[in-house]
Formats: structure tokens, C-alpha cells, sequence
């Protein structure tokens, strides 16, 4: 299976996020989360495990009570049902994957 980005269309959450839902199965999914300047993306928790690599930007995110600036080629590892969420300091492009699949997405 091949998922090509330029063919995937963005999804506009409103407030400066969108996403692409680039691949998924029953047991993991990737998705591309753009942020513009100043976006949230609100503090939240779910039963999925949860990595969050930078492709760009900078973010303030927090995970559980720790909060950190990361930029391109930092990872984030998120515990299932752990509160975290960031704010877009320079805008950017977060890729999410998940296991299982995000069901809420589709």
C-alpha cells in the first residue's frame, strides 16, 4: 500500500490545525497535523499510545506534568490516557502515530 501526500486532502479543524490522515490499519495510524503560529492543540488524553515526530516548527508541548520546546527531529512519546497538548511557537507540521487506530478520526 502506497498513500501519497499530495493526494491526501487537508483536513481544516479550525483554529489553525489541520490534518491529513495519511495511513491505517486496525493496529496503527499515521497522521500529518499542520499548525499555523499560535495554534492549540488542547490538553487531552486517550487509550492510544501516542509518537509525535517534528517534521517542522517549533512547539511548546506538555506530556503528564512536564512541559518542553522541541523542533524538527524530535520525538515525543505519549503514555495511553496521559493529558498532553501544545502551542505552536513558529509554524509547523507534527507527524502522529498511534496504536491502535484512532477510530474518532475516521
Amino acid at each position: 500500500m502506497f498513500v501519497y501526500n499530495n493526494e491526501v486532502p487537508l483536513e481544516d479543524l479550525g483554529a489553525g490545525v489541520s490534518r491529513k490522515i495519511m495511513a491505517y490499519s486496525d493496529n496503527i495510524m499515521t497522521v500529518e497535523v499542520h499548525f499555523e503560529k499560535d495554534a492549540i492543540g488542547p490538553l487531552h488524553s486517550h487509550p492510544h499510545e501516542q509518537l509525535t515526530y517534528v517534521l517542522s516548527g517549533k512547539f511548546e508541548f506538555t506530556v503528564g506534568d512536564e512541559t518542553k520546546i522541541v523542533g524538527p527531529g524530535d520525538t515525543l512519546y505519549k503514555k495511553p490516557n496521559v493529558m498532553h497538548g501544545c502551542r505552536c511557537l513558529e509554524p509547523g507540521i507534527l507527524l502522529d502515530n498511534f496504536t491502535p487506530v484512532r477510530k474518532d478520526f475516521l
